[in-house]
């Protein structure tokens, strides 16, 4: 699984298990019958889950089309003033502890091919990467994807219990228990110490729902 995958299924996990579950809590704090629950938390699970996928569709649209303007100016700078793109190469080149009889040599052959120039241009001096032109897409269908599923955990307990109250209680045991899990393979996958991020994912989840929860009693009382 590459970087961009497991950014996106984070995203899209980490909100998808506690944005639900703070809502299904705060109607729940409020009094509300399951069914007006399950319902509230169907239509939030879809919208968000679509508004998740648009806003991952957006970004990787976005730096898809960064890395093409950048592309387009460096062309053109390699067209138009060669000779000052060949000193950023070799200040470039010169951090890497380059001798400057080597970075002269460097230059040169690098000179003779335009496509790899603008290429060396583009990841050692802007940083940039060629994006798949599909990424947005599949982004947008990772992140909604997650978030869908991670809804539906906290969700799920509404359907098999008979009050708002039992429906909570089952829900935020499936929920911190989905959080547990999630925030360990989360803290692995990232080189973060796992129960730390374990023990973070479990609190957020917590301190959301709490909020919703005490706001809803507060106000329905």
């Amino acid at each position: 699984m590459n970087s961009l995958s497991l950014r996106d299924i984070i995203i899209g996990m980490s909100d998808g298990l506690t944005v639900p579950f703070a809502l299904a809590a705060g109607l729940s704090g409020a009094q509300i019958a399951n069914s007006v629950v399950i319902t509230a938390g169907t239509a939030e699970l879809v919208a968000g889950a679509i508004a998740m996928g648009l806003g991952g569709y957006l970004a990787g649209k976005s730096d898809f089309e960064h890395y093409q303007s950048e592309l387009t100016r460096e062309t053109n700078e390699i067209k138009t003033i060669p000779e000052e793109e060949k000193k950023e190469v070799r200040s470039i080149l010169k951090k890497f502890g380059i001798s400057a009889k080597t970075q002269d040599q460097f230059v040169d052959e690098l000179a003779n091919d335009q496509n790899n120039w603008i290429s060396f241009m583009m990841e050692f001096e802007l940083g940039l990467q060629k994006p798949n032109e599909q990424q947005a897409i599949w982004s947008a269908l990772r992140i909604a994807g997650a978030y869908a599923i991670g809804g539906v955990i906290p969700l799920s307990a509404y359907f098999f219990t008979q009050t708002s109250h039992e429906g909570l209680i089952a829900s935020s045991i499936l929920t911190f228990f989905a959080l547990a899990i999630f925030g360990f393979i989360k803290g692995k996958f990232l080189n973060q110490h796992p129960v730390k991020s374990m023990s973070r994912t479990v609190l957020i989840g917590a301190l959301a729902a709490s909020a919703a929860f005490f706001v809803a009693r507060l106000i329905s009382t």
